[in-house]
């Protein structure tokens, strides 16, 4: 099994913990992976970066339970500061190396921080987040374009973007 779809299972395991919101919960990263892998696929990413970018696609939202029970709710900025030790010690059984492992718990406690943008894969992570979100919220089209001029950078999600909201 890869790291890959290990994670998947593992994931989704990981909210089956929580009725109430598990059906959206996996959805959601389901959907976030699926835009984060084809958009890294498109651009071209390096097949180590790209097993990065999908499994921190996995585990972006994995606070949304914790901060739901400890703050009631799951702002971005709280899935940030919970989300980076869970995420590590979620993956400490795959024995990823070091730097793979900080990157992901990287991704996830920055992913809704739309600046100082520092690589390829956090600027995907953030782009396939939006377009699931942009969906799940209704956002409208002028929100969308308001996003779209300032964080989107990539060919593949900007066509993406373009193809589902415009």
């Amino acid at each position: 099994m890869s790291n890959v779809s290990a994670a998947i299972c593992k994931m989704t395991n990981f909210y089956n913990r929580e009725s109430n919101v598990r059906l959206h919960d996996i959805n959601h990263f389901m959907k976030v992976w699926g835009f984060a892998r084809t958009i890294g696929l498109e651009e071209g990413l390096d097949p180590a970066v790209q097993e990065t970018l999908e499994l921190a696609a996995i585990v972006h939202d994995i606070a949304c339970p914790l901060c739901r029970s400890r703050y009631g709710e799951a702002n971005g900025k709280h899935q940030e500061l919970e989300g980076g030790p869970l995420a590590r010690s979620f993956y400490e059984e795959f024995h990823l190396p070091d730097s793979q492992l900080d990157r992901i718990v990287c991704l996830v406690s920055h992913h809704h921080t739309y600046t100082d943008i520092d690589g390829i894969d956090y600027q995907i992570l953030l782009e396939a987040d939006f377009l699931v979100n942009a969906d799940e919220s209704s956002l409208s089209r002028k929100a969308a374009e308001n996003f779209r001029d300032r964080v989107f950078r990539t060919k593949s999600g900007l066509l993406l973007l373009e193809k589902l909201y415009f």
